[in-house]
């Protein structure tokens, strides 16, 4: 049974897209990357999120990823936006998949495929905790895109998240079109 693992990063942010990820892993690739340190990108530093990617597309690991911008995100709310892009990098995989597994208490609409969702699956599935990589490194990248468009707002040091020096950053400069207007910023 070929199971895909799919995860977010991105809901909390009041700028940048959401992104997900779904990964499909062998039982080599698996062993390689828990081996390596994979788990939940949470709870790894950044760097050793790079190592692991790197790793991943050295390993020719299936994997596709999509997005939600923030436009999408104010439109369709960050919940419905979230599962969107779930469904769509899912739907992008290559070859077909019996079943997901998704991190967290939500389904994802819209797939005929087997599905269960997992509150805390990013540490208990390995091809969920690579899901999360996937998404948070591809997230990270855009932010840091997103800062030399947008200087001033620290997007690459804190990601879009809502941290003081961000906050001040929207009081004195105003808002970005990345910046979600649906969220609040006080």
């Amino acid at each position: 049974m070929i199971l895909a693992g799919v995860d977010e990063a991105g809901r909390g942010p009041l700028a940048g897209p959401v992104v997900a990820a779904a990964v499909v892993l062998t039982e080599a690739q698996r062993e390689e990357l828990i081996g390596l340190g994979l788990r939940d990108s949470k709870k790894m530093t950044p760097l050793r999120r790079e190592k692991i990617f790197a790793r991943m597309l050295e390993l020719n690991v299936v994997w596709r990823a999509a997005s939600a911008s923030a436009e999408r995100i104010d439109r369709l709310n960050i919940l419905r936006a979230t599962l969107w892009a779930m469904r769509r990098a899912v739907e992008k995989l290559p070859l077909g998949v019996d079943g997901v597994i998704v991190d967290g208490n939500q389904e994802i609409p819209g797939l005929s495929v087997y599905q269960q969702a997992v509150v805390g699956g990013d540490d208990i599935y390995p091809q969920i905790s690579a899901a999360s990589v996937v998404a948070k490194v591809l997230r990270d990248r855009v932010m840091t895109v997103y800062d030399g468009i947008y200087p001033g707002y620290g997007f690459a040091r804190h990601k879009g998240y809502g941290t003081a020096a961000h906050r001040r950053a929207i009081a004195e400069l105003g808002t970005t079109p990345i910046h979600r207007r649906s969220f609040s910023w006080r």
